[in-house]
């Protein structure tokens, strides 16, 4: 059985609304909180599958309690071989529509980087945006959500990126 952590970090709340949604579909007991539950990113490493979040900040910056975590594991090189990771955040399509959920695609760097194998990119077609760091092959780099323009479509793109992982996961 393959040992899941959810590590999220959200300002305004969106962010967790899907670690939990994440939780309860996968049967995960605990969601760590980056601002009040992380304490060293060995944390991360007692894990097989992580599903990382991150609202989106400024010019595309992660939420700030994901800096020095980030920070450590691209300067200290450290492995997360054998690691599967999910990425996941919130953004604003059009008032920051130039740097769309851009952290997701910064995390996706370091973790691909260190060694971790990504999974649950998703169609960019149903997304409206400028530029995004998430953006790669021509697909977001995991579940993009908008509450402030999309807020209609969050419950379906959450389903079906749950379904999506379930089915990746397996393979």
């Amino acid at each position: 059985m393959l040992k899941i952590g959810i590590f999220c970090a959200s300002a305004g709340g969106n962010s967790m609304r899907v670690a939990q949604e994440l939780a309860d579909a996968f049967e995960v007991d605990e969601i760590i909180n980056m601002e009040e539950d992380f304490d060293e990113v060995s944390q991360l490493l007692e894990h097989d599958v992580l599903f990382i979040g991150s609202s989106t900040w400024g010019q595309g910056d992660v939420h700030h309690s994901w800096v020095d975590p980030l920070f450590e594991i691209a300067s200290d090189d450290i492995d997360f071989g054998g690691k599967t990771v999910a990425f996941f955040g919130a953004g604003d399509s059009k008032k920051h529509g130039e740097h769309f959920c851009s952290a997701l695609g910064k995390l996706h760097k370091v973790f691909a980087d260190a060694g971790a194998k990504p999974l649950g990119f998703v169609p960019k077609d149903e997304y409206s945006y400028e530029f995004s760091l998430a953006e790669i092959d021509g697909k977001l780099c995991g579940l993009a959500i908008d509450e402030h323009n999309e807020s209609p479509k969050t419950p379906q793109r959450i389903e079906q990126w749950i379904e999506q992982l379930k089915y990746e996961l397996q393979q």
